[in-house]
């Protein structure tokens, strides 16, 4: 049984990828009602028995894993909604799984792909568009070790592929992104159960091949990623190895989008249920004690803000992070440490024993833990801070700057900051935390602007040719609103936190006319993300729409790139600083 302490923080965020609010895009009902949805015969359970595994075994689940995808988003009779096709896996496997050969394995899969009947011309069907920034990728069906008939029929598919709506996908027309339908999560099913856990590996692996805008920026190559993980999900023992199992294939897409919603029943009691009294973050590569969410116990607790953990209950952080890694999705680095740090000193234990050092001197120190209601921990989305939701989301600093956060910035307060900050000396907008408002950003951006002025491009999906990714035809805009420009300097600040619709407001912002960004690596995901439901209850999500800066510079996995690199230091923690709002200060300020 795998064994490992580990953590995820959720972060429920939406998404922010046009200036246009999403009421502006009207619901689409999704039917009810297909054959697909009276198929009942799993429900229980897959009813599958595999074999011990092997390398030829392995390399044949690997095949039917990429044409049972294939088959999905692309034979009509499944886009129809006559078959359930997570079933149809199951009807085709205990056959499949006898074949001693690859003559044998191939006729299966034939005599398995003509009971769905002959394929009609397709007449709509057209041909990849040669200026597609992504084009489908069927090589592994030309160099597949399968038979010429076998190659012949996939191809006859694809070429009159299902055109239209279709059962599994349902495609923002405006955005060109897809949302997964008809999905079920099976959250009945007792895991482990190895046709489940396949199931759950398809359906992900297939849904990043065709739909993911970003796989081609994955650390690992994406094609290779079925064949590794085929032989660890069929070889998990119990439910705490199925989600762990499931979280490491997610983290493998590097993308700070792929957070979850539930279905880690398992890995929220692995988790413990007990709070340090302190928050802590990764300041110069040391974890750093950097706010108590009640001041009141830090007497109890001791420590002082600024203080260096270095191991807990006799392990170095530098080890439990080196482990836990490959558990959390995340675009970069930076994104990774964001998360963890939040997890490290969780525990189900009442006390935990830490080394921690204080002003150079070395010490060891029982930390008491605290149930999560006990104490004011605050949202990730406010910042590094505590946020008075009273409070509003502008004032004036020291030396007639303006200063905005958009932790609690609503439309209504466009007008006041302008009105109130037209003759200041200069506006810092704190992007250091997430947006309270999805349209406020992109409003406010046009006080900076003299014109109107394009900010970044998208490149979305073709439900009708999966795996092609085109530019879409229009560009997002600062829409100059006509009223008198903000002409003097505006200061954005950003860091690890900014994530997803903050990213997408820094770039508004960066088109102002006088705009200096500071501070330190973003998250590193913009653009819509759909829904993804597996086996389990398990839901996550994705980056599913491409976004990139006007000049054709990459957003994903690389986030804002900062005009003037600033981060906090261990120093100004201790000295309850804010290092990049005196950096911010100090630019006005300059001649």
């Amino acid at each position: 049984m795998k064994r490992i302490f580990f953590l995820f923080i959720i972060i429920i965020l939406p998404l922010l990828t046009d200036c246009k609010d999403d009421a502006d895009n009207p619901p689409i009902e999704i039917e009810i009602g297909f054959p697909a949805d009276k198929d009942k015969e799993f429900d229980q359970g897959s009813a599958v028995s595999f074999p011990e595994l092997n390398g030829q075994l392995t390399d044949n689940l690997e095949l039917l894993g990429r044409i049972w995808g294939f088959l999905k988003y692309h034979h009509p009779e499944v886009g129809k909604g006559n078959y359930n096709w997570d079933y149809e896996l199951f009807r085709v496997l205990p056959e499949y799984l006898r074949a001693t050969n690859n003559t044998e394995r191939d006729r299966i899969l034939l005599d398995w792909i003509n009971k769905y009947g002959e394929i009609p011309a397709c007449k709509t069907c057209r041909e990849t568009n040669p200026n597609a920034y992504i084009k489908p990728d069927h090589l592994w069906i030309e160099n597949g070790a399968m038979n010429n008939t076998l190659k012949a029929k996939l191809k006859d598919i694809y070429q009159n592929r299902h055109q239209g709506k279709h059962f599994y996908i349902l495609m923002d027309e405006n955005y060109h992104y897809n949302e997964f339908i008809h999905e079920r999560d099976y959250s009945n099913i007792i895991f482990p159960d190895a046709g489940f856990d396949l199931l759950a590996l398809y359906r992900y692996w297939n849904i990043i091949y065709y739909f993911s805008p970003y796989k081609y920026l994955t650390d690992k190559n994406w094609d290779d990623i079925l064949s590794e993980y085929i032989p660890l999900i069929l070889t998990v023992e119990n439910r705490l190895e199925y989600e762990l199992t499931i979280t490491q294939l997610i983290t493998e897409t590097n993308d700070t989008h792929a957070i979850f919603f539930s279905g880690r029943s398992q890995l929220e009691e692995l988790k413990g249920n007990k709070y340090p009294p302190f928050q802590t973050r990764f300041v110069e590569g040391k974890l750093v004690v950097s706010l108590y969410y009640n001041p009141e116990l830090q007497a109890t607790s001791g420590l002082e803000i600024g203080d260096i953990i270095t191991h807990i209950n006799g392990e170095k952080v530098e080890s439990m992070v080196s482990k836990l890694m490959k558990y959390y999705p995340a675009s970069n680095e930076a994104a990774k440490l964001l998360y963890i740090s939040s997890d490290l000193l969780r525990s189900n234990q009442n006390n935990i024993t830490i080394q921690y050092n204080s002003m150079g001197q070395a010490d060891q120190k029982e930390i008491h833990l605290f149930d999560r209601y006990m104490l004011n921990i605050h949202s990730m989305n406010d910042g590094w801070n505590k946020l008075d939701k009273n409070e509003k989301c502008y004032k004036f600093l020291e030396g007639n700057i303006g200063y905005v956060t958009l932790a609690n910035i609503i439309d209504e307060d466009i007008t006041a900051i302008k009105e109130s900050f037209i003759n200041s000396k200069g506006i810092i907008i704190d992007i250091r935390n997430y947006p309270s408002s999805k349209t406020a950003p992109s409003i406010l951006s046009s006080f900076f602007v003299s014109e109107s002025k394009e900010f970044s491009f998208l490149f979305g999906g073709n439900r009708d040719n999966p795996g092609e990714f085109s530019y879409l035809p229009f560009r997002n805009i600062i829409h100059y609103d006509g009223g008198k420009s903000y002409e003097e300097k505006l200061i954005v600040l950003i860091d690890e936190i900014t994530f997803s619709a903050a990213e997408y407001a820094a770039m508004c912002f960066r088109a102002g006319l006088n705009t200096t960004i500071i501070g330190s690596t973003t998250a590193g995901a913009v653009g819509k993300n759909p829904t993804i439901v597996l086996p389990g209850g398990i839901t996550t999500t994705m980056t599913g729409l491409g976004t990139r800066f006007s000049d054709g510079t990459e957003t994903q996995r690389i986030g804002i790139v900062p005009d003037v690199w600033v981060e906090p230091t261990i120093e100004g923690i201790r000295q309850g600083r804010d290092e990049l709002l005196e950096m911010a200060i100090k630019l006005i300020n300059e001649e």
